[in-house]
Formats: C-alpha cells, sequence, structure tokens
C-alpha cells in the first residue's frame, strides 16, 4: 500500500509523517514519532491503556486512524508536565500511591485530566464512571479515585508554563 503525507500535532509540535492510510492513532504515536508513554495494550478498545486526549476529549487511540486525528490537537501523557513540572494530577498519582506495575498509568492520567478538564466538582461515582473505561490489574482503583478527587479538590498546584 502507498504512504501518505500526514501532519499530526502532538503535545503542542507538528510531526510529518510517511504513514500507511490504516496505521493506527497508537501505533503513529508510539513508532512513527517516539512517544512511547502512550501503551499497546489489549486492541480491542478494552484496556485504555491507549487513551490519550483529542481536543481535550479522552480517546483511546487503538479505535482512531492516525488519518482521523489530522487537524486535531493530541495531547499524551508525556505532554501533561509542563517545563519538567508534573501536572497535579501526576503528582497527586504518586502522593496517593496511585501507580504499581506503572502500565496502565499513562491511559489512566489521560482519562483523568480529561474529566478535570471537564469539572472539578466531582462526586465518587462521577470518578469511577470517568474511568471506567481504563483497566488496572494492581491498585484496585481506590488509590487512584482518591487522586482525582484530591486533584479536583484543587489539593495540588498547576504546573508553570
Amino acid at each position: 500500500m502507498e504512504k501518505i503525507l500526514l501532519t499530526l500535532n502532538v503535545n503542542g509540535q507538528d510531526y510529518e509523517l510517511y504513514i500507511n492510510p490504516k496505521t493506527l492513532l497508537v501505533e503513529a504515536i508510539r513508532d512513527h514519532i517516539g512517544l512511547t508513554g502512550t501503551k499497546r495494550g489489549c486492541d480491542t478498545v478494552s484496556c485504555g491503556a491507549c487513551t490519550v486526549m483529542i481536543n481535550d476529549m479522552a480517546v483511546k487511540s487503538c479505535s482512531v486512524l492516525a488519518v482521523q486525528a489530522e487537524g486535531c490537537r493530541i495531547n499524551t501523557v508525556e505532554g501533561l508536565e509542563v517545563n519538567g513540572e508534573l501536572a497535579p494530577i501526576q503528582k497527586a498519582f504518586l502522593d496517593n500511591g496511585s501507580y504499581q506495575c506503572g502500565f496502565c498509568a499513562p491511559g489512566m492520567l489521560m482519562s483523568a485530566q480529561a474529566l478535570l478538564n471537564e469539572s472539578t466538582e466531582l462526586t465518587e461515582w462521577e470518578i469511577k464512571e470517568g474511568i471506567e473505561g481504563n483497566i488496572c490489574r494492581c491498585t484496585g482503583y481506590n488509590s487512584i479515585v482518591r487522586a482525582i478527587d484530591a486533584t479536583a479538590k484543587g489539593k495540588y498546584t498547576e504546573a508553570k508554563s
């Protein structure tokens, strides 16, 4: 199959790629751009490890062709930090023990950040509903919910740009 020229804006930077039109966004991000925080997990849209934000909405990048994301703002876990300072949600995950093996963490962080972008007045149920598309086999979710709640309540400060 013939390759096409595609421009993707990832974490505020434009990348020109020559790729197969059937390339998934997760493959473009990891294999062509080299940002490996986005994990390729189940390939069935079930686990959420590949979650990124497209135009501020959490999206599973294994379900999107890279060509579908052209012209959109794509943010990955690498784009959460600003000038080397962790984002509030990243700080909260660390302080609340929300990382164990770390495989789900990038996708979970992106889903959490998308949720926090929508509202900071969240009930425990809304937090759980907001991350329900992400599977974690290590933490039991309680520490993740605590971290998101603490961030929503302003217990962590913004990174300075």
